[in-house]
């Protein structure tokens, strides 16, 4: 009977070890993934917030957008927009392929998406530049700076999130099938940040 209860002892000290060892803790759960998404519905809220004064500014402001300025050109920013929406496909690669312990292929597919999103960014500013109204020329201006700047620096943001994923790979185990929480946090959000743009240049530049 003692053996017995030395035993049982014994087996349950080893699955603690076991579970301390690996990272698995049944008393506290992993909630990251849900705090990241906790994150980015509030930052949802903020963007609601910026496309419900836009659209009440458009609605109720005569002179919305002056007699004689020309209209928006779709060119630029509709390649933009098909890069960026290309970029999450291309993310969603990498997220695959981690998760059947494809470092390389994390890689290539999270280096892809950053060099798509540094074109958008190039693009972007690009348009600034190339604009025929400036910051305060009038509030339909204030308010695509202010939209399209505010989305510009979740871009910048989320570029900086991929290429730390892509630095904390250059570790050949930081990364697999089972820890990739940093992978699926960045690709959440670029996923959000893309979702964002479709709004934003639906309401800029079709409507």
């Amino acid at each position: 009977m003692q053996g017995s209860t030395v035993d049982s002892g014994q087996t349950a000290l080893n699955y603690q070890t076991e579970a301390i060892a690996s990272g698995h803790h049944g008393e506290h759960p992993d909630h990251r993934i849900f705090g990241v998404i906790m994150f980015l519905v509030a930052e949802s809220m903020i963007f609601l917030g910026l496309f419900a004064a836009y659209l009440t500014f458009k609605l109720n402001t005569p002179d919305w957008r002056p007699e004689g300025e020309s209209e928006l050109e779709l060119l630029l920013p509709g390649i933009n927009t098909l890069i960026l929406i290309a970029s999450s496909f291309v993310l969603h690669q990498g997220d695959s392929a981690i998760k059947k312990n494809n470092q390389a292929g994390l890689r290539i597919w999270f280096g892809a998406t950053a060099l798509m999103g540094a074109v958008f960014l190039c693009g972007q500013i690009y348009e600034y530049f190339h604009l025929p109204f400036g910051l305060k020329s009038n509030l339909f201006a204030s308010t695509f700076y202010v939209l399209t700047g505010f989305h510009g620096l979740h871009v910048l943001f989320g570029l900086l999130l991929i290429l730390g994923v892509l630095w904390r790979s250059r570790k050949s185990d930081h990364y697999n099938s089972e820890h990739h929480f940093g992978v699926e946090a960045a690709e959440l959000y670029w996923h959000f940040v893309d979702v964002v743009w479709i709004v934003l240049f639906t309401l800029l530049y079709l409507l």
